[in-house]
């Protein structure tokens, strides 16, 4: 038998192998279990008592297992990374009990607030300790917590709406801001503190977001996030759809991106069924995945100028966001939701003359990338607005769980097509931007960049196209590619078996991680061999990043909040899922 992970020998040789039980899992992720009453000592060994430490908690989140397992009623997870290692490890703890409670570990990653709290409101796991453990995504007269397998997942297994006066009162007064509630006090030594609603309905938060100011004058003391305006289920969804149906809900998470949230969910499915992907379908992927990039850079490009007082940007950025659109609609047929890639490939072949309309925008595009980035983010105005604004230092960067253009603005160098290529990107030639002040120009300048970087990747993609079939033969491939249901009966009752029931998946789990236009994204799935994904997670970037906001915030004016918004690139349906 090979030996087991690096990672697993130290945390055996600290703990003892009785304490620290590994499993093998699909996606090849070192994993261990312990007990609930030595988990806190773990992470905290992990954090900082082994060389090359694991610094940044990915994800932490929860399986209700009473359906699959009788070994537990509930798994913890908790996902940690480090960029020293360019390694993960997976640590789970089994809890028993209809609700049963853990140690908050708050004091060692301060992202665990919100992660702790999520769980919570969807499962019920109580973190002692916590410092304000109450609902995240939903409302505080919410019944339940409804990624337990108990609670319903379709509007028919309930009985129908209704909002009667009373209880419409009743709610509005449960939005009322109480200060003392959240520990913030009403006055200070010298005069009492405003507290100012910013938000949900503000141009400034890009959606349905409030925030709550604490200001003495015009000075931002404190910022308390109310999130889940936005909250779909996404991930209750995954459990009543198929592994092939739930694809077109992938592009409502971050709903400026595209393919890309495809892409991650795909991948990991790929994994779990063992299915290798065609380079013809793996090119594909990635030339309208950093198209979709770009498609996004310049939505934030645009609002963001708008965010900070400059008219024109937008008017210019829109316009080459149409022009990209063009090319996706006619590839995929669709535009900004087109899910389009499938569990084995592509949903088809690219249509003639395609390829001229990739090389006019790249033609194009490359020297209004100069020009926007003089309009805008050289200008000295905008400058006299972001510089020094809203900085993180690398160390706080990395403790948040900040990744992507945020995190390579502290000038970290990490970014996943690189440190781990997927997709044939190492095949590509681009560089990574980075910056080093931390700041919202920081935070522009590299997104700038990386739409040169980008636009380099679609050229080199259409330039250098391979032949061969856009999905794999594979038979979890979905759907089924469609020449094969006409060879006789069977292949067309197989067919229309996979699309409408589903094809059942090698039981297991399986996380993968791409590098999104706003961060780092992750897809875990978990198999218990049916054709439905007994749990999936969606690890997205803007949930940690709009953590980040008090700390951001604090000791700037109003008008500045706007400039920090808009340089962490965030999107609501990332947010709330």
């Amino acid at each position: 038998m090979p030996s087991p992970p690096e990672v697993i020998e130290e945390l055996q040789a600290r703990f003892g192998p009785d304490q620290v039980a590994a499993e093998t899992t699909r996606d090849g992720i070192p994993t261990v279990w312990v007990s609930p009453v030595r988990v806190r000592e773990v992470l905290e060994f992990l954090k900082g008592g082994v060389s090359q430490p694991y610094r940044v908690l990915y994800d932490l989140t929860a399986i209700d297992e009473r359906l699959r397992w009788r070994e537990a009623d509930f798994a913890l997870l908790y996902y940690l990374m480090s960029y020293e290692r360019n390694a993960d490890v997976r640590v789970k703890v089994a809890l028993r009990g209809e609700y049963p409670a853990v140690a908050t570990i708050t004091d060692l990653w301060p992202s665990a607030n919100w992660y702790e709290r999520e769980v919570w409101d969807m499962f019920g796991i109580t973190f002692e300790g916590h410092p304000f453990l109450e609902r995240i995504r939903l409302p505080r007269w919410w019944k339940g917590h409804p990624l337990r397998k108990e609670h319903p997942a379709r509007a028919t297994e309930m009985g129908p709406y209704q909002l009667p006066e009373w209880r419409a009162e009743d709610e509005e007064a449960e939005l009322q801001f109480h200060p003392e509630r959240y520990g913030l006090p009403r006055s200070g030594d010298h005069s009492d503190y405003m507290f100012l609603n910013f938000g949900p309905h503000h141009t400034g938060t890009h959606g349905l977001l409030r925030l709550v100011l604490r200001l003495e004058g015009e000075e931002i003391l404190d910022v308390v996030p109310d999130i889940g305006y936005h909250h779909r289920g996404v991930e209750k969804m995954a459990e009543r759809q198929t592994y092939h149906t739930f694809l077109p809900y992938t592009d409502r998470v971050d709903y400026l991106a595209g393919v890309q949230n495809n892409l991650p969910y795909v991948l990991a499915v790929e994994q779990l069924a063992g299915i290798e992907v065609p380079p013809r379908a793996q090119v594909i992927r990635v030339m309208l995945g950093e198209l979709f990039r770009i498609i996004s850079h310049l939505v934030w490009l645009g609002t963001y100028g708008t965010d900070s007082g400059a008219m024109s940007p937008v008017f210019f950025t829109f316009t080459d966001r149409e022009r990209a659109f063009e090319i996706v609609e006619a590839i995929c047929g669709f535009r900004m939701h087109p899910g389009w890639f499938r569990i084995g490939g592509v949903a088809d072949d690219l249509p003639q003359g395609w390829k001229p309309l990739v090389d006019a925008f790249v033609r194009a595009f490359r020297p209004h990338v100069d020009e926007y980035e003089k309009m805008l983010v050289q200008n000295a105005i905008f400058r006299g607005r972001t510089v020094g604004v809203g900085a993180y230092s690398q160390a706080e960067a990395i403790a948040w769980g900040v990744t992507g253009p945020n995190l390579r603005a502290t000038g970290v160098d990490w970014d996943l097509r690189k440190k781990r290529p997927y997709s044939m990107y190492d095949q590509f030639e681009f560089e990574v931007p980075l910056a080093d002040t931390g700041d919202c120009h920081a935070r522009s300048v590299v997104r700038m960049e990386e739409m040169r970087q980008s636009l380099r990747i679609v050229a080199q993609a259409a330039e250098n196209m391979p032949e061969g079939p856009y999905k794999s033969d594979h038979p979890l491939a979905m759907p089924p590619r469609k020449a094969q249901t006409m060879e006789d009966i069977e292949t067309l009752i197989h067919h229309f078996l996979a699309v409408s029931w589903g094809s059942p998946m090698p039981a297991g789990e399986s996380l993968f991680m791409t590098e999104m236009p706003k961060g780092n994204t992750g897809y875990y799935v978990v198999s218990d061999g049916g054709n439905q994904a007994y749990r999936l997670r969606v690890r997205t970037p803007s949930f940690p990043h709009l953590q980040t906001l008090p700390r951001l915030a604090r000791g700037f004016m109003i008008s500045d909040l706007v400039a920090i918004l808009g340089s962490i690139d965030f999107v609501l349906g990332d947010v709330d899922l």
